[in-house]
């Protein structure tokens, strides 16, 4: 689950972490408002969505007067920014934050997160942080900086230095680099994050460092746990469908095919996608049931799946290990039934009492297709959403 940068930035505050003096708005006039009560010349208006790039995309600007801050912020409220990382459909701008301009000397990039490869969580800083970080990390790795951070230690002192020894940070920057990356790292490990980037993080041209952004992505399966985070979520930041299946308590990512995927197993549900792909299709989702599907789950996937206008043919492939297959093709007859599904749905059973389910779709004398195989049930999926 992502943050937004005011949000974000809260958590940092909470943690005793000093950030630019800002304020979010959801109207023009409470942008003006917001800048008159912070004072000053000059302000930075920041579009609040869960994508980066903002700045390319003309939804982070430096102006100078109340005027332009007006302007500004009625121009991206309510408006759907597209960026490099959330094209092509974008992401609507509900909030803007304004915040106060700083005197910057360098920009610096610095992350945490947990790299899956060491099962540990990592420092990533580089000196050549800012907008372009992402062409940095490719055409010049050595320039990225990693910590491997011991599970049962944290980041380390020497770490911190070796680090902004590497930044080539010196005097108060050093101090406060070494003060803030241990803060960092606690503000991580105590919200359960999978990511905590600060891009820039800056030097002022007094020799302090702070952070200028803050990106925050919350562990998913630690929400149970983060109520006050959980809280946190927008809705509006994510596919109408992902919302849907967030309340259902299923797993779906929209994708931009056509064909409709419901599989019980996020390893089979892979499968399926990529045998569609192989058989000439497209999937349109990735939705994962869960290895105790009953009918109840596959009716709300059926509603999920359905809302997607773009879908002519739904595959539903399930194989009964925990659940038994008579009991899911109760519920894909039922579901059909209930949601008044009108495109061609497909249907693979394999496993415990298969041949009882298959037998119960061939007398639902619905329009529902068994397969006989994974593979018979892809081409009958590809044939009929063309």
């Amino acid at each position: 689950m992502n943050l937004h940068e005011y949000q974000a930035k809260q958590i940092l505050r909470s943690a005793n972490i000093i950030t630019p003096r800002g304020r979010v708005a959801d109207s023009a006039d409470d942008a003006v408002a917001a800048a008159t009560e912070l004072g000053g010349d000059a302000w930075v208006v920041k579009a609040q969505i869960h994508a980066g790039g903002r700045g390319k995309a003309g939804g982070v600007k430096v102006v100078k007067s109340t005027a332009e801050v007006r302007a500004l912020a009625a121009a991206l409220l309510g408006s759907t920014l597209v960026t490099q990382q959330n094209a092509p459909d974008g992401q609507p701008v509900n909030t803007v934050l304004v915040e106060e301009t700083l005197s910057i000397a360098r920009e610096l990039y610095l992350s945490i997160l947990v790299d899956r490869e060491t099962e540990c969580v990592v420092v990533v800083a580089s000196a050549a942080g800012g907008m372009d970080i992402e062409d940095v990390a490719h055409a010049t790795p050595e320039k990225v900086l990693k910590e491997v951070c011991d599970p049962m230690l944290g980041v380390q002192d020497f770490q911190c230095r070796a680090l902004a020894f590497a930044l080539d940070l010196t005097g108060d920057a050093y101090k406060d680099f070494c003060k803030l990356l241990p803060a960092l790292y606690r503000v991580f490990i105590s919200n359960d994050l999978s990511l905590l980037e600060i891009n820039p993080l800056v030097v002022t041209t007094d020799n302090r460092v702070l952070p200028l952004d803050c990106k925050m992505s919350v562990e998913d399966n630690a929400l149970y746990r983060r109520k006050a985070l959980a809280a946190l979520q927008d809705d509006s930041q994510i596919d109408a469908k992902e919302a849907a299946a967030n309340a259902a308590n299923v797993n779906y990512v929209a994708l931009h095919g056509n064909i409709g995927c419901m599989v019980n197993g996020a390893g089979l549900a892979m499968a399926t996608m990529d045998l569609i792909q192989l058989k000439g299709g497209t999937p349109a989702n990735f939705l994962d049931v869960g290895g105790g599907a009953t009918p109840e789950t596959v009716a709300q996937g059926f509603k999920i799946i359905l809302l997607d206008a773009n879908v002519k043919a739904v595959l539903i492939n399930i194989f009964g290990g925990i659940v038994r297959c008579d009991v899911i093709a109760e519920g894909i007859i039922q579901a059909v039934k209930e949601v008044g599904v009108k495109v061609p749905v497909i249907v693979r059973l394999e496993g415990t009492n298969a041949d009882e389910g298959r037998a119960l779709l061939a007398q639902s004398g619905l329009a529902i297709l068994a397969a006989e195989s994974l593979t018979h049930a892809a081409e009958l999926a590809v044939d009929h959403a063309t």
